[in-house]
């Protein structure tokens, strides 16, 4: 049997933050074409990039997860889940979210990001707080809880698309234990890998992630997935039928939709992954600190880090703070002017962290050749 080509690379995402490599899973059937990039028993052989291709069913193809690990910034909207679920039980916003330089009401603008570090904190007070509640966090997701990403899962038309849409735009997601899919036989293993995670916080990550993979998977598909699910202190699996990957998800085929939903998180990763390393958590910083005009003190606070550490290391990464923080103003400066309920120039030079309009005015133009009033009505430079 002849194995599929990698027909969706062609549709593939910008390259994410520390890109993982795309691993070939070799099978009885697999081409000499394949063959030369091989995962043996959790080994990686190469880093050559190819697909993951499981050689059964016709040809099933699954991609490796988009991240190599956990240190990506994320939608706030995770952190606002588990915040939820502390007050369902008696735990309170201020409580969940000390230390962390958030208020509740934070997480609930559009568009707003958390570093992985902000949300680590979230979850260490859970787990000191509701001990060995990880799966129970993690049976409370749904495919609505992770917004574009989830869209997009219920955008597709099999299991293994689905598979492969959440695999390729990861750093859309919460996770914190990476997965990775395995060939077995005719199964097929989801391993949710939490070895490189902090011991403190392990095993309650490794049960939340594979248990939220487990649930919202099930749900895609009537009668769920019939997969088994086995947790550890280190990592979690999912094993189910290789048949399974190709049932159809129930609802009215559509290519359109489906592309659609791909392009929608294609634009969101394309604007996270822009920065990435120590750049790209000083943008969230900056970004949730605007209002009071992000000093650089505040942001070095925020990662642990003095001033003069902060400045070395961005030196090294070879920007500055000041352009960070011009990017970070553009960015939001155009989203809220392009929005449809468009806000009055004041408003936004405000929550730029602008002292007054003429202000923000100034840089606008700088930026785009036209003031933020003209902009506003659709006036671009040509």
């Amino acid at each position: 049997m002849s194995v599929m080509p990698c027909s969706r690379s062609a549709r593939a995402a910008p390259s994410p933050p520390n890109p993982a490599p795309m691993i070939t899973t070799r099978g009885p059937c697999c081409s000499a074409m394949a063959s030369s990039w091989v995962r043996r028993a959790g080994r990686v052989e190469t880093s050559r990039p190819a697909c993951l291709i499981i050689p059964a069913m016709g040809g099933v193809e699954v991609v490796e997860p988009a991240a190599r690990d956990w240190e990506f910034p994320r939608a706030a909207a995770g952190t606002a889940h588990l915040v939820a679920y502390a007050a369902a039980r008696g735990v309170p916003a201020r409580v969940v979210l000390a230390g962390t330089g958030l208020r509740e009401g934070d997480l609930d603008a559009p568009g707003r990001e958390v570093t992985a570090a902000q949300e680590l904190l979230v979850v260490r007070t859970l787990q000191r707080l509701l001990p060995g509640s990880g799966e129970d966090v993690g049976a409370t997701y749904r495919a609505s809880s992770f917004g574009v990403l989830g869209y997009a899962l219920l955008a597709s038309r099999t299991v293994r698309e689905a598979m492969e849409v959440a695999l390729r735009f990861i750093d859309l997601s919460y996770a914190f234990a990476l997965p990775r899919a395995e060939l077995s036989g005719d199964r097929v293993r989801l391993v949710v890998d939490g070895r490189g995670l902090p011991a403190d916080v392990r095993a309650f990550l490794v049960a939340r992630d594979t248990t939220a993979v487990h649930v919202v998977a099930d749900a895609l598909v009537p009668g769920g997935l019939g997969a088994t699910r086995r947790l550890g202190p280190d990592t979690g699996v999912l094993d189910l039928a290789v048949g399974e990957l190709d049932r159809p998800l129930p609802r009215e085929a559509s290519v359109a939709g489906e592309r659609l939903a791909e392009d929608m998180c294609r634009d969101v990763v394309a604007r996270r992954r822009e920065r990435t390393g120590i750049a790209r958590d000083v943008q969230v910083l900056v970004t949730q600190r605007l209002p009071e005009g992000a000093p650089m003190a505040a942001v070095a606070a925020g990662l642990g880090l003095s001033e003069r550490s902060l400045r070395r290391r961005l030196a090294a990464a070879g920007v500055g703070y000041r352009a960070l923080v011009e990017e970070v103003r553009e960015s939001l400066a155009r989203s809220l002017l392009e929005s449809r309920a468009t806000l009055p120039v004041a408003d936004v030079a405000r929550r730029l962290g602008y002292a007054d309009s003429a202000a923000f005015t100034h840089a606008f133009t700088r930026w785009t050749g036209v003031p933020p009033a003209a902009y506003a009505r659709g006036e671009r430079v040509r």
